[in-house]
């Protein structure tokens, strides 16, 4: 990573915890406290709002509004499409998080409902999920990924941002963003994170927070990904001997102690040619 990317990406941090932006969530039932304990941790200011009645209101005021579909049912979908034709009028950046896309067929047809109507900004999932949203089978059991060992990350990234046309998310031992032509690769955190409920959905408000404060997503996502990765491996240096329990409190603990050094050694961001890659199958 140059210099100035390094420099750039570090004073992200400084920004959120200085504007503390509101991120409207409209996530799932299983993660919501975590969801705001985090986000609060990070220094952003959350909200859940998910009646048909007020969440065009919310989204509008919001620094960024983020739908989960981990627990999701026919009303909510259309709830979240009200908030996002809102943000979509006042500017206001949409993150999707399409929890277990590909395990139903309600699932993932929602998903790309949401894809069709609102003008998304970014979509975070792990491989299976975004494999499902451009049409290709990948095991997943419930809401969790299974193998998919194969194809490389970064080529389902740069298919998948350029057939939904955002900027595409994708996370796992390493995590990827793309918005199609410009690719980058960070690596961090721990395993740990995935004996955590919720380690995901918290990420894709993380992520909210970054861009409601940087319109540059391909810099906000790195950054919000990086620090994301190195808050994990951070706890996971004091709680790996101790199991996932004490993890998930250290965790909180180390987004709150994030400043703008904490990078170093933690995480690292590294960019990828996409005329490299990308449509090989």
């Amino acid at each position: 990573m140059s210099m100035m990317l390094d420099h750039e990406i570090s004073e992200l941090l400084g920004k959120v915890q200085h504007n503390k932006p509101l991120v409207h969530n409209m996530t799932n039932v299983v993660v919501t406290n975590f969801t705001a304990n985090g986000l609060y941790a990070l220094g952003a200011s959350p909200v859940m709002a998910y009646s048909p009645d007020e969440v065009a209101d919310m989204a509008k005021i919001a620094g960024a509004l983020v739908l989960n579909i981990g627990t999701l049912s026919r009303e909510l979908v259309d709830a979240m499409i009200l908030a996002g034709h809102s943000a979509n009028t006042h500017g206001v950046p949409v993150l999707l998080d399409p929890v277990g896309a590909g395990a139903t067929a309600f699932r993932t047809e929602s998903a790309l409902r949401i894809l069709k109507e609102v003008d998304i900004t970014l979509v975070r999932g792990n491989a299976a999920e975004v494999a499902h949203l451009v049409g290709e089978a990948r095991e997943i059991k419930g809401v969790d990924a299974g193998d998919s060992a194969g194809e490389s990350h970064v080529d389902l990234a740069i298919r998948a941002a350029r057939e939904l046309e955002t900027t595409v998310v994708i996370t796992g031992e390493e995590d990827v963003i793309t918005d199609g032509t410009m690719v980058r690769v960070i690596s961090g955190g721990h395993e740990l994170l995935t004996k955590v409920t919720g380690a995901g959905c918290l990420l894709t408000s993380v992520l909210g927070a970054f861009v409601a404060i940087e319109r540059d997503l391909m810099l906000a996502g790195a950054a919000g990904l990086a620090f994301y990765g190195a808050a994990a491996s951070r706890a996971a240096e004091r709680t790996s001997d101790v199991g996932p329990g004490s993890f998930q409190i250290a965790f909180l603990d180390e987004l709150a102690k994030l400043h703008k050094d904490s990078l170093a050694g933690y995480a690292a961001i590294r960019e990828v040619d996409a005329a490299l890659t990308g449509d090989r199958r």
